[in-house]
């Protein structure tokens, strides 16, 4: 998939990308009918030197797997805490090109519009496909919130600068919240109802679960249709 950038930046350039790409995120609703939802998640392997992105493609409701691409590349960009998407989205990015199924909607393990920035993985692949994304983090980047009531569906705004940029949802009782927020074309409380109904029984969606395998390599390396 082509893009709308260089990959070979400093981290420095990639700040100046960032803010220039970022006013181009749809905050409001702007789907379609959803019938694949994908989950999107990166590993490292030889140290950090390669890349390992894996999408793994879902058909919604029913959440059964359909899909499954890997791609490994060499890593060109250095660990950065909020440029991650420039370290990991080109390998993802080719990944996408191998799918024969697109997805209707991602699920990026990671930030979206809860960045300092307000320009995470999730916005970041959003804008350059012109996919609905929701950023799904198990960790918070920034932002201040309430305690989560411990209810299954419960959530809290992440606030920064009093200003709402994501959800800390409580997906399953007596189990930490994760961090929901807004990548493209999908307003937030929207974005905290497909993750619910993307989660079944564990903390994580089952896109999320199910990328984070291939990308981890604790499922078998291979792509095409399941």
């Amino acid at each position: 998939m082509s893009s709308m950038h260089s990959w070979q930046v400093t981290p420095k350039e990639a700040v100046e990308i960032q803010k220039q790409l970022r006013s181009q995120v749809i905050l409001f609703d702007d789907l379609g009918k959803i019938d694949y939802v994908a989950g999107v998640d990166v590993g490292f392997e030889d140290g950090g030197r390669v890349t390992r992105a894996a999408i793994a493609v879902l058909d919604f409701p029913l959440l059964v797997l359909r899909e499954v691409s890997i791609m490994r590349c060499r890593t060109n960009f250095p660990y950065v805490p909020g440029l991650l998407s420039f370290r990991e989205l080109p390998a993802v990015l080719q990944a996408l090109d191998k799918l024969k199924q697109l997805p209707d909607l991602f699920l990026c393990d990671g930030q979206g519009y809860a960045h300092p920035r307000r320009f995470g993985m999730a916005c970041h692949l959003g804008v350059l496909t012109g996919i609905p994304a929701i950023g799904v983090g198990k960790t918070r980047l920034t932002g201040q919130h309430q305690p989560v009531s411990n209810q299954c569906g419960a959530w809290q705004p992440l606030l920064d600068d009093n200003e709402t940029i994501g959800a800390v949802l409580r997906t399953r009782v007596d189990v930490k919240p994760i961090y929901v927020s807004i990548g493209h074309r999908i307003r937030l409380e929207t974005a905290i109802a497909y993750v619910l109904c993307c989660t079944t029984r564990y903390k994580l969606p089952e896109t999320t679960r199910m990328a984070h395998k291939y990308a981890s390599g604790t499922s078998e390396a291979h792509t095409g249709l399941l």
